[in-house]
């Protein structure tokens, strides 16, 4: 057994760990001693600097002095914080030169676990809050409306190729040479038609602050995902992975948790809240979400190539239907 080292000598694991920083550092031209120097002066690190725990929790401020905001207000920064978390794994996914069946699969399900957490959790918004507290502090949040996530529209755009989220009418009527306009793309993307004025047809205002501020982002996030989607990814892969059963389940799973069940739980929401007989509450972001909000009216689908025609047909029907039927007397 060996005797530990003299206080003034470094032990052999120590010196490891020195060599492997002078040989990180040496390349650049930086002094190995004065990062050390700064390593000696750095404080610990603790939980709640590491996590920004008090700025965290310091972002909740509500409009109203209506308890119940507070939850409403927590629930989407959460809802930001997991589709932060899946856009990193598009951001992998589409960085892969030659991507392989496993490293897909994987992310793909880590998405999928994020959505499966995200709908699971929706009872918070559906059941958690007080109904008239809710109809209450709304109206102090107009025109805002969730309709406004940049980040969920760059999920569905990271997803598929961009023309399975546009009008097909508009998209044919511009022609072929749109194909790669994605300026003129994103002018018929289908969520243009869940902020319109239902009595004129004209646009929101929240669809006009929404473009305002993040057109051009969109439009810069297409054209890095033209290429970089994932189902670009997937025809990149050998034509039997292509087909494997553990990619089509995965994919399966997140075309139906992105365009069915996630709207779904926002539909049950707006039915709980908003829907009054014989006369609807409105959104406050002005949308129509009666029109937009339910699956099988929408039929967004990132993979048609997936799905068999009577399930192309039937999408989101079941779902919808079962909601309206549990809504009755609400």
């Amino acid at each position: 057994m060996s005797s530990p080292p003299a206080p003034d000598e470094f032990s052999p694991a120590v010196l490891a760990q020195l060599r492997r920083l002078q040989e990180k550092y040496a390349p650049d031209g930086q002094d190995l001693a004065a990062y050390l120097e700064g390593l000696y002066h750095a404080k610990y690190v603790n939980y709640w600097d590491y996590i920004e725990l008090d700025t965290l929790l310091s972002l909740q401020r509500p409009l109203t002095n209506i308890p119940d905001e507070r939850i409403f207000i927590m629930y989407h920064q959460i809802s930001e914080l997991y589709f932060k978390l899946c856009l990193c794994e598009y951001e992998q996914l589409g960085n892969l030169e030659q991507p392989t069946l496993g490293e897909v699969v994987l992310r793909i399900g880590r998405i999928n676990r994020y959505f499966d957490n995200l709908i699971d959790s929706f009872d918070v918004m559906v059941d958690g809050m007080d109904k008239q507290q809710f109809l209450d502090f709304r109206m102090a949040l107009m025109p805002a409306s969730g309709f406004q996530s940049v980040q969920y529209r760059m999920i569905e755009i990271a997803s598929t190729s961009l023309s399975n989220l546009t009008d097909e009418a508009k998209r044919q009527a511009l022609g072929e040479a749109s194909a790669h306009d994605h300026n003129q793309l994103l002018g018929c993307i289908y969520w243009k038609a869940g902020a319109t004025v239902e009595a004129s047809g004209a646009k929101a205002l929240t669809l006009i602050e929404f473009e305002r501020k993040y057109t051009a982002d969109l439009v810069r996030h297409a054209e890095t995902y033209q290429n970089r989607n994932l189902w670009a990814v997937v025809q990149r892969l050998p034509d039997d992975d292509q087909h494997h059963p553990r990619l089509l389940r995965a994919m399966r799973q997140l075309d139906v948790s992105v365009n069915v069940n996630w709207p779904l739980m926002h539909f049950k929401s707006a039915v709980r809240y908003l829907q009054r007989n014989p006369t609807d509450v409105a959104a406050t972001g002005g949308t129509n979400w009666r029109e937009y909000l339910p699956p099988k009216f929408q039929r967004r689908i990132f993979y048609p190539e997936l799905w068999s025609a009577q399930e192309l047909e039937d999408w989101g029907k079941s779902w919808v239907d079962e909601v309206l039927e549990q809504s009755v007397g609400v």
